[in-house]
């Protein structure tokens, strides 16, 4: 299954990618909203993998907007590839992650227009992102995809300059510009991929790749991070989780790389779909 934010609406996405206003199909007994699903978002699945469907509309992906519009919490988890930790100097983590927040209002859609900070070093990290659906608390593990409602792309755009600098590093600031947090196009359930645990990613910039990894090489599985995190604090529903990026982002590269006016950013998951981001001065 794959729902989607159409224009502020939750939608759902048909084989024929046409989109179905669920609102409408449900007879309103769920609303428009689409972070309000994941508060039932088991009666929702029941709902739809049972609903006899309209037929849906064509729509532009311009018109898309996150998934996760609005979630509580937005944990985001640092040097879960081991090459990328090794790219950036550190050593891998081998008990718990490094783990910041990114801020809500830097939430946008797949397709954007991003303003370059003034002065600022922008560089772009592909990641594999995680939305809960269900309350977790002290989950294990093996049971931790039950919690989750689906997967989605995103971008950790992260102005380095700002990350770095200081007496102690400022990771929510300097990933938290406005537009630095775009995620979709779509959220699908782990049960519509071939396999939730082996996933391709990557992304590119002005049509040459940069980045490219599988979700197999995480340190932490998308499983082990939702049983970790939870542990510590109760995952809610809506929540989302960026999982790490793999290794080819620009403060990796010598000599260094940033994103510049006019560049395009094309990140993408196998089996969920792409973003395309453009950057401006």
């Amino acid at each position: 299954m794959r729902i989607a934010n159409l224009s502020g609406r939750l939608v759902l996405v048909t084989d024929d990618d046409t989109a179905v206003d669920v609102e409408q199909a449900s007879g309103g007994r769920f609303g428009p909203d689409p972070q309000g699903v994941y508060e039932r978002w088991n009666a929702f699945r029941e709902w739809a993998g049972a609903a006899d469907l309209p037929a849906g509309r064509p729509f532009a992906a311009a018109d898309l907007g996150s998934p996760a519009p609005a979630p509580r919490q937005l944990l985001a988890i640092g040097l879960n590839y081991r090459a990328h930790a090794d790219e950036s100097g550190f050593e891998a983590p081998d008990t718990l992650p490094p783990v910041f927040t990114k801020y809500v209002s830097s939430i946008t859609g797949p397709v954007t227009e991003v303003r370059l900070p003034k002065g600022g070093h922008t560089d772009w990290e592909v990641e594999l992102v995680a939305v809960i659906g269900e309350r977790a608390d002290h989950v294990d593990a093996e049971d931790a995809w039950l919690y989750i409602a689906g997967l989605t792309v995103g971008q950790d755009i992260s102005e380095r300059i700002t990350q770095l600098t200081g007496p102690a590093p400022q990771f929510g600031l300097g990933k938290s510009y406005p537009g630095f947090t775009p995620m979709g196009p779509y959220l699908v359930t782990p049960d519509a991929l071939d396999d939730s645990d082996d996933l391709e990613l990557g992304c590119s910039i002005n049509g040459e790749e940069d980045q490219m990894g599988r979700t197999r090489d995480l340190i932490f599985s998308v499983p082990a991070l939702v049983s970790r995190l939870s542990a510590v604090l109760p995952l809610l529903p809506g929540d989302v989780i960026f999982t790490g990026t793999p290794a080819g982002v620009g403060i990796g590269r010598t000599p260094q790389r940033w994103l510049t006016h006019g560049d395009v950013l094309v990140s993408r998951v196998r089996g969920i779909g792409e973003l395309r981001q453009t950057f401006r001065d």
